[in-house]
């Protein structure tokens, strides 16, 4: 999984700290520090935060599903 913040548009709301804080933190008051390659096990945490952004600011890239090798039909 892979996550961009669009720093630009955060305005620290810090609703993504509270929902997933292994992989947002607030720095000072208004700063957004983040992990942009979280573990599988905060999935769930991760994609609540991301839909939680008042702003849309995070953007989620579920990379397995999208890099799993395609199997060719049976012949």
């Amino acid at each position: 999984m892979k996550v961009v913040v669009d720093l630009s548009r955060c305005q620290g709301y810090a609703q993504c700290a509270f929902l997933a804080p292994d992989a947002f933190r607030m720095h000072g008051e208004e700063a957004l520090m983040y992990n942009p390659n979280p573990d599988d096990a905060q999935r769930e945490q991760v994609l609540r935060a991301a839909a939680a952004c008042p702003l849309q600011a995070i953007l989620v890239d579920q990379l397995e599903e999208r890099d799993a090798p395609v199997q060719a039909p049976p012949s």
